[in-house]
């Protein structure tokens, strides 16, 4: 009888008995070999709607065979509980939900075999860091699919703080080069831009709809260009002329809400923050949504921290001049400069001539005070920063942190943090919310409060503006994007002229 299954008072303590309890550890023996490569389908999602599809189009240049999966509704949600195990945060439900709900679909509907699914498709995510459960789920995607009926379905992942140097074994199928991750960064950029357009132009639009079909056929030229392997600024100027063919009625006072908190349940759309962003939309509301490549510019800042940290501490028989750190130093900055010099091309093309780049940095010098930039779990300091230069800069009328049921790393600055510093910056407004998968009611009631006030601010704002008799017709394009002291758009138009 082992230690464990003795009777109270008779627990075995010999050295022998103690050597055979050990720490638990997953063992994955699951391989991706290059003779499977081309038969294999890789799964992936969990950025938007535009950026799953670009994303495919853009791995499928490289001849990959990568498919993103539909967008998660709340069938993924339940389907994600029922085979999960209890106290996950709501994004780990949402997608091994989805996925097991896309595997089921191929087995009951498309009667493919249950061994065949196995063998020919596996999914791909990235690792957590810090407090953040999201990326240490893999092994409970693999506990839900097991008892799903998929037992040995491959999960992999990369790990996001290593960006194009990632560590792989050979044989390895799975892409993971300096080309897959460019080419990867490309299309999230490119759609972070298309997505921020959208949000800036559909509570404006003459006709409803008009957005959203002039953003698919930008998606269907970008795709294009994609997989024909064209230039993609000129793909870009080819979206701007779609663009500009949206007739837009822009001095109407409208809310501006901008969007924050943690990542997948700040940034999807789906019914994993209840399509929040449409339905501030529907609320006569304009949006403020982060973009995906701010998350890149913290992986990046953290990198160089890091390394930063390192230099100061000395070790014995270091030599005076480590190239080994001077070479990681050169590629941070290389990284960052390549990374900004994209994202203003790409602006530039579509008509955006000054487009906003996120200074981390500073980000970083706001929210010191309030919170230790050496943690870095979920989103580290940027959502106190966002706050504070969301006031201190006018850049909207209501700040909505989002955060998911279960998120440790979330909960802890939005429902701690972010109350002292709301206090200490009144000028906005701030409502922290939490989704939960079944809480629509509440969450829709506890944002319709908030609006209120908001837009009662956006009024009052564009009230102490004088409208000239004339206005010139560019201030109803969509690429003129005036900078002034005004948060709501109507105003700082009419402001700028």
């Amino acid at each position: 009888m082992s230690a464990l299954c003795k009777p109270s008072g008779s627990i075995d303590t010999t050295e022998h008995s103690l050597e055979k309890i050990s720490h638990w550890r997953e063992e994955v023996r699951y391989s991706f070999t290059m003779d499977e490569k081309s038969d294999v389908t890789v799964l992936f999602g969990g950025f938007t709607i535009l950026q799953d599809r670009l994303i495919a189009d853009a791995l499928q240049s490289l001849g990959e065979n990568y498919v993103a999966l539909p967008n998660p509704d709340f069938e993924s949600f339940q389907m994600g509980k029922m085979y999960g195990n209890r106290g996950q945060c709501n994004p780990t439900y949402f997608t091994v939900g989805n996925l097991v709900k896309y595997l089921q679909k191929l087995r009951d509907e498309q009667g493919m075999d249950t061994e065949k699914i196995v063998k020919k498709y596996l999914f791909v995510t990235a690792g957590g860091c810090g407090p953040c459960r999201f990326g240490m789920y893999i092994t409970e995607y693999r506990k839900a699919l097991r008892d799903a009926g998929f037992e040995g379905f491959r999960i992999m992942s990369f790990d996001q703080g290593k960006g194009i140097y990632q560590a792989v074994d050979e044989p390895f199928a799975m892409n993971f080069s300096p080309k897959f991750f460019i080419t990867l960064i490309k299309a999230i950029v490119i759609g972070d831009i298309i997505n921020n357009l959208g949000y800036k132009m559909r509570p404006y639009e003459v006709v409803k709809g008009d957005t959203d079909n002039a953003i698919e056929t930008c998606r269907t030229i970008m795709a294009e260009a994609f997989m024909k392997k064209k230039n993609l600024v000129l793909a870009m100027r080819r979206c701007r002329h779609e663009l500009d063919k949206v007739a837009l009625e822009r001095l109407q006072p409208k809310a501006k809400v901008m969007i924050i908190g943690e990542f997948w349940a700040s940034m999807t759309q789906s019914d994993g923050n209840y399509n929040l962003h449409r339905f501030l939309e529907e609320e006569g509301v304009e949006c403020v949504a982060q973009p995906v490549y701010n998350r890149l510019y913290m992986n990046i800042w953290e990198a160089e921290q890091e390394l930063m940290a390192n230099q100061s501490f000395s070790k014995e028989g270091q030599p005076k001049l480590d190239f080994s750190l001077f070479k990681s130093k050169v590629a941070i900055l290389g990284a960052k400069a390549a990374l900004s010099a994209h994202i203003k091309l790409y602006a530039k093309a579509i008509g955006l001539s000054d487009y906003k780049i996120p200074d981390i940095d500073m980000l970083a010098r706001m929210s010191k005070r309030y919170y230790p930039t050496e943690s870095n779990g979920g989103e580290g300091h940027l959502e106190v920063a966002h706050l504070i230069e969301a006031s201190e800069q006018n850049l909207a009328h209501l700040v909505l942190s989002v955060k998911p049921f279960g998120c440790m790393p979330s909960s802890c600055v939005s429902d701690g943090i972010q109350s002292l510093v709301a206090s200490r910056f009144p000028s906005i407004g701030f409502l922290s919310v939490e989704t939960s998968g079944e809480g629509a009611a509440n969450f829709y009631s506890r944002v319709q409060m908030a609006l209120y006030k908001a837009k009662q601010a956006a009024k009052d704002e564009f009230d102490t503006i004088v409208i000239p008799k004339k206005t010139p017709q560019h201030i109803y394009r969509f690429w003129y994007q005036p900078k002034t002291n005004k948060a709501g758009t109507a105003a700082s138009l009419i402001a700028s002229v």
